[in-house]
């Protein structure tokens, strides 16, 4: 064998030696990913659209799972409460334990503690776009929970003569919603509203999703790349030998 088939019969090796590297490490990656997601995720499918236009009736959502103590102000949240039902819901958190909750100021906006609060996620916006109600206190271990399209969501307004205020128990939250799946034209993270970050607690941080799916794909391209090389290096060597 010539130098120069040395040096080819390296190369190729080399680079068998790289493509199986990849593909165990794209192996990782990507079954680690969706181990990793299903440990902490859940889906979910909307079923009305109460929340609309955040998620939309029929969306299918992930969920991380949580057992509503970790749960904050304007985070959207899966629960199940008996009072409210048998099946799992979706709203937002307006409120915690000790909150009092109220609306509307004259600009029509929900207010927390006094203090109005900027709503960019509703369906709609300005003063006809909410159902007044009283001020409300929000009992201790308790969310105060609306949906996102106020004028068509049954929610802690309906049951606001309950002893609870029409708050439910952290207790009753199953996950915390992080990201439209499905449909693809609404497939994205949902974001952190910015009207609760400067109350006391804050908003809550995202969950490691972002993170998975980026495992999940950079691992997918690792394996079809390093899958590819074989037959692209040797349809090479054939062009090179012709």
């Amino acid at each position: 064998m010539g130098e120069a088939g040395l040096k080819g019969s390296r190369r190729r090796g080399l680079g068998e030696t790289l493509s199986g590297l990849a593909v165990a490490i794209g192996c990782v990656l990507f079954l680690g990913g969706f181990a990793w997601g299903a440990v902490l995720y859940q889906p979910y499918t909307v079923p009305t659209d109460s929340m609309s236009p955040t998620v939309e009736a029929g969306d299918r959502v992930l969920a991380e799972r949580t057992d509503g103590h970790g749960v904050h102000r304007g985070d959207v949240v899966v629960f199940q409460d008996q009072v409210w039902g048998a099946v799992p819901m979706v709203k937002r958190v307006v409120g915690v334990g000790g909150d009092t909750v109220s609306c509307c100021s004259r600009q029509g906006k929900l207010s927390v503690n006094g203090h109005p609060v900027d709503e960019p996620y509703l369906k709609r916006k300005g003063p006809d776009s909410q159902t007044p109600f009283k001020p409300t206190k929000v009992p201790a271990g308790r969310l105060f929970l609306l949906g996102d399209h106020r004028l068509d969501s049954a929610d802690s307004r309906s049951h606001l003569q309950d002893s609870s205020h029409g708050a439910v128990p952290r207790s009753a939250v199953r996950a915390r919603v992080e990201a439209v799946a499905w449909p693809m034209s609404g497939f994205g993270m949902l974001s952190r509203p910015g009207g609760f970050a400067s109350m006391p607690g804050g908003i809550s941080s995202s969950g490691p999703l972002a993170m998975q799916l980026t495992a999940v794909v950079a691992g997918a391209v690792l394996i079809f790349g390093g899958a590819a090389y074989g037959p692209i290096a040797r349809r090479a060597g054939r062009g090179a030998r012709s």
